[in-house]
């Protein structure tokens, strides 16, 4: 069954709208169709999403942590949960939180996704994070074009791979279709994506091509992709 997965990013205990990835530019949601709230447990109530993606970004930004509010989440449904994990410790520190942890690009080393896989099979996804056509991340082992990273991560044992093109998030510009063809043609693991997903005709789009979700959070809250599909 196709998943779509709601998107929440946290900052200052708020759900922030998200654009381009560029955090500075983040602020409260407003103007949602699906709640008059930006707090998050009353949002994700009233939406009475299946499965959602939290980006911690106060722990991403090193800043402080929503790791309480988090669990709350978790107790009403399922949910993968991004704070740039950085070490072994702190994959530890998300399992008792969230129902997957999720390591990315921007912040995971490929040691850490491997020591992942060995130790937490069926408990971490892995988040390629795109901007501008290139991967974003520190970590020289996955400095490659995305399709190489994809390959590269088969070996692993691993629920999702999640790609995300940072430069669309939150602009409803549109998918790239071959892009998707072809990573999804190389890949052993379920394929999820997010950034600029617009309706239900990109969904329809999404599905076709053999993706097993998305991840939205701008097209449910204007209304155009219901949560409940």
């Amino acid at each position: 069954m196709f998943r779509i997965v709601f998107v929440a990013d946290l900052l200052d205990g708020r759900v922030v709208h998200a654009i381009k990835g560029e955090r500075e530019k983040y602020r409260s949601v407003r103007n949602s169709k699906i709640s008059n709230s930006a707090h998050p447990i009353e949002m994700i109530s009233a939406i009475k999403a299946q499965e959602v993606y939290i980006a911690d970004l106060d722990r991403l930004q090193h800043t402080g942590n929503n790791f309480a509010v988090i669990k709350k989440i978790s107790a009403l449904t399922k949910t993968m949960v991004n704070i740039g994990v950085e070490k072994n410790e702190d994959i530890e520190r998300c399992i008792g939180i969230a129902d997957t942890v999720i390591l990315s690009s921007e912040a995971s080393s490929f040691e850490i996704m491997k020591y992942a896989s060995r130790n937490y099979p069926g408990k971490t996804s892995i988040t390629i994070d795109i901007k501008n056509g290139s991967i974003l991340t520190k970590d020289e082992d996955l400095k490659k074009e995305p399709k190489e990273v994809v390959k590269l991560l088969n070996e692993l044992n691993i629920k999702d791979i999640v790609i995300i093109d940072l430069s669309k998030v939150g602009t409803g510009a549109g998918i790239n279709e071959d892009f998707l063809r072809e990573i999804k043609g190389i890949s052993n693991h379920n394929i999820l994506f997010g950034g600029g997903i617009r309706d239900m005709k990109d969904i329809n789009t999404l599905k076709e091509i053999g993706i097993s979700g998305a991840l939205v959070a701008t097209a449910v809250h204007n209304g155009k992709i219901p949560i409940d599909i």
